[in-house]
């Protein structure tokens, strides 16, 4: 338990060190700049004038005090450069983030994002678009154009994906190191959890989809997925920093998890795999020949497959954020016509919105399962032998 306590130490030291670095060199850029700074008061000014010009018409709602419900939603639902906390009037309450950018101009950039000041001021040309095709990135302004720099932030969604990581590695090197300390015991505690699931998967989903034969070799990245799906999906239903992240429901996160499986599956196919995409068995030859209608359909299907897998899981746990917050934004929507009504709906929200975080529980489990069993067939049929 010593190493994994020096570990988990490590690994956070680490991370703090991502965010102690930018504000030492802001700071060391700040003393450098001396008498420049002076110079770039008026130009940065005039930056600034243009980005609140380029405001949406939502923001415009906004500063009016007027609710408006897909700016709350896709607010919590985004990833962002900082992690929002509460917003009520003029007081905004959020945690910056370590912007790290890299320009052709300008090299490496890494700074605060609350030289943003929520989104609403340029720092150093660099600016968080607020409309086009690159809304809600930070863009580089050049010659008056926005221009997309390489782009390497610690943002709202790469923070929880290191906090989930610290958390299922502290889970399962502690409870390996209880078995390694006391193999003839029954389980106990965090123990008797982990177990019953990893069984499951190795046996319920692995072993019984794959075949005696090959699951062995892939059981470990399947327990892997089905535990990083299943605790961030649990994780996104915590509203408290530094959970509450909508990771799992975030189409970047989802693409790499359906790569992976594409990737695992294209490498470790063997010729009876591509035979059967190729030629068939039991299709009529006219179906085949001479225009490779099954061919084509069977090809088709081995990108297709990774993309449903990316697909299905992004737009389930993105939908059980969305009804829940759809369900509190009905409460600002009735307040503003009258204070009681508001009330009143709130507690019909607050009811509906507890069953939906139930119902998102079971959820949970369940596109975790999914994507675990769909990744073991697909492995299944990459390796099947010959009839």
């Amino acid at each position: 338990m010593t190493d994994t306590k020096t570990f988990i130490k490590s690994v956070a030291i680490a991370i703090m060190m991502f965010f102690t670095l930018p504000l030492a060199a802001n700071h060391h850029e700040a003393h450098e700049e001396g008498e420049g700074h002076e110079e770039s008061t008026n130009v940065e000014s005039v930056q600034n004038h243009e980005a609140v010009h380029l405001e949406d018409k939502s923001h415009d709602a906004h500063e009016t005090g007027k609710f408006v419900p897909g700016d709350f939603i896709m607010g919590h639902i985004a990833d962002a450069y900082e992690w929002h906390i509460l917003d009520k009037g003029d007081f905004h309450l959020s945690i910056p983030l370590p912007v790290i950018v890299y320009s052709q101009t300008s090299g490496f950039n890494v700074f605060m994002s609350s030289n943003f000041h929520h989104g609403h001021a340029d720092y150093k040309n660099f600016r968080i678009s607020p409309e086009g095709d690159n809304k809600g990135k930070v863009v580089e302004i050049i010659e008056g154009k926005e221009v997309l720099p390489i782009d390497i932030s610690i943002t709202k969604n790469v923070l929880a994906l290191f906090v989930s990581v610290i958390l299922i590695m502290w889970i399962f090197f502690g409870v390996a190191k209880t078995y390694a300390k006391n193999p003839n015991k029954a389980p106990k505690g965090m123990q008797s959890l982990m177990e019953p699931l990893i069984v499951f998967v190795r046996d319920d989903i692995a072993k019984s989809s794959i075949g005696e034969k090959n699951y062995m070799r892939f059981t470990p990245y399947l327990l892997t997925v089905f535990f990083f799906i299943f605790i961030n999906n649990l994780l996104g239903l915590i509203p408290i920093f530094p959970f509450g992240a909508n990771l799992t429901g975030n189409i970047s996160v989802t693409l790499v998890l359906a790569l992976l499986t594409f990737i695992i599956t294209t490498f470790v196919s063997n010729k009876n795999y591509w035979t059967h995409i190729i030629n068939a068995p039991g299709v009529p030859w006219w179906l085949k020949f001479p225009i490779p209608l099954m061919p084509v359909v069977e090809l088709m299907g081995v990108f297709i497959k990774p993309f449903v897998l990316m697909v299905r899981l992004f737009a389930n746990i993105t939908a059980g954020h969305i009804i829940a917050l759809g369900f509190y934004s009905l409460i600002f929507i009735f307040g503003e016509m009258n204070v009681g009504l508001g009330y009143g709906v709130s507690v019909v929200s607050i009811a509906f919105t507890i069953f939906m975080t139930i119902l998102e529980l079971l959820v949970a489990l369940i596109q975790a399962y999914v994507f675990t069993l769909l990744s073991a067939l697909y492995f299944a049929a990459a390796t099947e032998e010959a009839h």
